[in-house]
């Protein structure tokens, strides 16, 4: 069966001419990009690449100071976003922003989340205020939070709270579990 594939492979290339060497392309080396073009592409690369942790400080859609506000991750359960909602998990963290810029709050709740994280902390609420006042419109620091959220990837889901736990002047965050609490739920659920 070889020979007959060897055959058939020098029929199929018989009318096959060589390149004639005018046609070969040849290459002088590695190209070397000019200053300017190195400083286009660096510049095109900052612009491409967003902040490190994705909570940008620049401008974003107001959020009405009354609005009730909630996000999730794709994948959640129906029951946890629920209960989330309605306030019955145990809140082990607490993080008042009032009064802060949005560069601070911005930085207190990246070190909170942190925190919240090191102490395996699951359910926090964050009194960001309805910024009734807040300039350069209603709402700015629950605008902001509203969109950083989701940008944590240690966030699975926020949601207003409770009238008692500061309504629409604050959420409830439901955080991914720590490496401790996975391996502690590991441990448990293991078969003997």
């Amino acid at each position: 069966m070889e020979k007959r594939e060897q055959e058939l492979f020098l029929e199929a290339m018989s009318d096959v001419m060589p390149l004639a060497d005018s046609d070969r392309v040849v290459t002088q080396g590695g190209f070397q990009p000019t200053d300017a073009q190195l400083a286009r592409r660096q510049a095109a690369q900052a612009e491409s690449e967003p902040e490190s942790d994705g909570l940008s400080l620049e401008a974003v859609e107001p959020i009405d100071p009354e609005d009730v506000i909630g996000w999730t991750r794709g994948g959640m359960q129906h029951g946890v976003y629920k209960n989330l909602r309605l306030g019955k998990y145990q809140l082990d963290a607490r993080l008042d922003l009032h009064g802060h810029s949005v560069e601070s709050a911005r930085t207190a709740l990246l070190q909170f989340v942190a925190d919240c994280q090191l102490t395996d902390v699951r359910c926090a609420l964050i009194l960001h205020g309805k910024g009734l006042n807040s300039k350069p419109f209603r709402g700015v620091l629950k605008s902001y939070l509203a969109k950083w959220l989701p940008h944590v990837p240690e966030v699975l889901a926020f949601h207003s709270a409770q009238r008692h736990h500061g309504g629409t002047g604050a959420v409830y965050v439901l955080m991914r579990k720590s490496q401790k609490q996975k391996l502690e739920n590991r441990e448990r659920h293991q078969k003997r």
